[in-house]
């Protein structure tokens, strides 16, 4: 039967597929209409076919093989971390992290301000109730004292009783992220503290004790092809540094834990981790690495912050969701799902439940523990994996080209390209090329922000301490959503409340489609929208809308009827209204010599513009 079948469909080549398509076109340019330009610097096809493997390298290992692009071992067995803030309280981080392994928690992450040493007793109250030979716990923000937090830690264990080799926590001492993030080393001895952890943790072969941050760079808006280049770079010059003090490669590479954000392009993340896996495999080789053990990179996996939004922050769940499957079929070894709320308040327990079932549900009811490397042969999915190496492979080379990671960030090459990247993509969101669901793009329109949202919330580069004494620019932190928030939030507070007027009249089709467009528009800053179905007449309009007491009103129309009737809505409105004319007429230039100047439309810089209205409206 499926002999039959097959030969009554016999095979398409490329060039026929290619044929068609450009018949298709009917004259467009193929590489603008089909041919997506990435962010990260590559393009991606619109189709891949079997022949698009033939020159890939990385194919025809298995699971657990160099260079482990397809996972460090032969199941996809990720670890569900959470993490808690043991800043104020190690008793209240216990209490959290004790509930949360009782409800699928299988890695506790401890926020703590590493610039503080941890008593033995101290650490005793951290850890209470928790089994240290069947949970990983991970120490966050270790600074100067990370040797004497290690030590604590280890005396903890030794009092329990618990064998070595039983023993998987991770501490990450990452000056470079310091240097990164502040402008300067967290202290001038990191050296001497790098010899010291390493030394502490000697007979424990599951303690890794440095950690290289990439999500840093995703924070500040960087491409995936910058945050992977340049944290291959910083965990390179670690692999330098330290066996240059005397450690053996295999060792150094076994003490360190990478730790990447993931991000919403849920393919190109797939790549992305298997990608490197792949380099740092090579990095470390190159590095007289032999043990495989020491050459499989151990990843940690955070959800983006840097997609979450504080408005409609309930979609924060779908971003995080699709995130966390990226990661997880990609054989990450651990995943933190951050909390929907995470940006604005402390986590509670409903939104700590959510972020942990999220993971819970992929591998309790979707099963993507029980499959390795989904992705393996995927035309798609192996094109981009190669892309993301050869791409962050180059600006690895850049940055050794320079130096190494400590050399080019002095001399402001890495503060640079990610500039250059957060710019587009800022513009990108501006013009609205990169939507942002619920923030510049389809809000609800009744929202008001969350009584725990306030300005400094919106626009804080979180907790980026920078350094009093710093050596280079530090990058800086931000969201993708902040300017659009900013936008919404001085509307809220400004003590005004706005309309928008919907003025349709006219072809109902095109006075609908632009209503629709324009009403989202002014929703994005907190503009009251009042939306009509259709006015007989725009004196009709007019009326309804100085009734309405509108402070915008925007004629809604096709371009044949916006020649005449526009200029008679502005000699109706005169002084008592903004008038906006939704779309780009072919009578634009007509209309303006009449008076009438402002436009929205698909090719509009919407924040830009709606900052314009707000200025006209008096909200600063």
């Amino acid at each position: 039967m499926a002999e039959k079948l097959f030969a009554e469909f016999p095979p398409v080549s490329t060039q026929q597929w290619e044929e068609v398509i450009t018949k298709d076109l009917k004259g467009a340019d193929y590489e603008k209409k089909l041919v997506w330009k990435t962010m990260e610097g590559f393009s991606v096809r619109p189709y891949y076919r079997a022949e698009d493997l033939t020159n890939l390298k990385h194919l025809g290992t298995v699971p657990g093989a160099f260079p482990f692009v397809r996972g460090t071992s032969k199941r996809n067995n990720w670890l569900v971390r959470q993490g808690y803030c043991a800043w104020e309280s190690f008793e209240k981080a216990n209490a959290q992290a004790v509930d949360g392994l009782k409800k699928g928690v299988e890695s506790v992450a401890f926020c703590i301000d590493g610039k503080k040493a941890i008593s033995q007793n101290k650490m005793e109250v951290l850890l209470k109730g928790i089994d240290l030979s069947k949970t990983e716990v991970n120490f966050e923000g270790c600074s100067c004292e990370t040797p004497a937090i290690i030590e604590s830690f280890i005396a903890v264990v030794k009092a329990k009783g618990i064998k070595a080799d039983s023993v998987r926590a991770s501490f990450d001492f990452d000056p470079l992220r310091s240097l990164t993030t502040t402008g300067n080393f967290c202290c001038s001895n990191y050296m001497g503290n790098f010899k010291k952890c390493m030394n502490l943790v000697e007979g424990f072969p599951k303690i890794r004790v440095i950690g290289v941050e990439g999500y840093a760079f995703n924070n500040a808006g960087a491409t995936g092809v910058q945050e992977l280049g340049f944290a291959i770079a910083a965990g390179s010059e670690y692999m330098n540094l330290l066996t240059e003090m005397g450690f053996s490669a295999n060792e150094v590479a076994s003490r360190i834990k990478f730790t990447f954000s993931v991000g919403a392009n849920y393919f190109l993340e797939i790549a992305k981790f298997r990608a490197a896996r792949m380099l740092w495999a090579n990095v470390t080789e190159n590095y007289g690495v032999s043990e495989d053990s020491a050459k499989m990179m151990n990843i940690h996996a955070v959800t983006s912050q840097w997609n979450q939004t504080v408005y409609d922050s309930y979609v924060n769940m779908l971003r995080s969701t699709t995130e966390a499957m990226s990661a997880s079929l990609a054989g990450v070894d651990s995943l933190e799902v951050l909390p929907f709320d995470y940006q604005y308040r402390e986590p509670g327990e409903f939104s700590n439940r959510i972020a942990r079932n999220v993971q819970i549900i992929l591998k309790e009811e979707s099963h993507f523990d029980k499959i390795t490397d989904p992705a393996a042969g995927s035309y798609y999915i192996e094109n981009l994996t190669n892309s993301f190496t050869e791409h962050s492979w180059n600006l690895f080379k850049k940055v050794e080209e320079k130096g190494g990671y400590t050399e080019a960030f002095k001399a402001g090459y890495i503060q640079g390209e990610i500039k250059a990247a957060s710019a587009k993509r800022d513009l990108n969101i501006a013009t609205r090329r990169e939507i942002i669901l619920g923030t510049n793009q389809y809000p609800n329109f009744s929202e008001k922000a969350d009584k725990d949202v306030t300005l400094d919330v919106i626009t804080r580069g979180a907790n980026w301490e920078k350094s009093s004494n710093p050596i280079a620019e530090p990058i800086e932190k931000y969201r993708g959503a902040q300017a659009f928030e900013a936008l919404r939030f001085a509307t809220e507070t400004s003590g005004k409340e706005p309309k928008a007027f919907m003025l349709t009249f006219g072809n109902l089709a095109f006075c609908r489609a632009r209503a629709q467009f324009s009403s989202n528009f002014f929703a994005v800053a907190g503009i009251n929208v009042v939306d009509n179905t259709r006015f007989a007449t725009v004196e009709e309009g007019v009326k309804a809308a100085f009734e309405a007491k509108a402070d915008i009103i925007v004629a809604c129309s096709s371009d044949d009827e916006y020649t005449e009737s526009v200029p008679k809505i502005k000699e109706l409105i005169g002084n008592k209204a903004i008038l906006v004319v939704a779309g780009e007429p072919a009578c634009k230039e007509e209309l303006v010599a009449k008076g009438i100047t402002n436009f929205i439309s698909v090719k509009s810089n919407v924040l830009e513009t709606l900052k314009m209205y707000q200025a006209q409206l008096g909200i600063k």
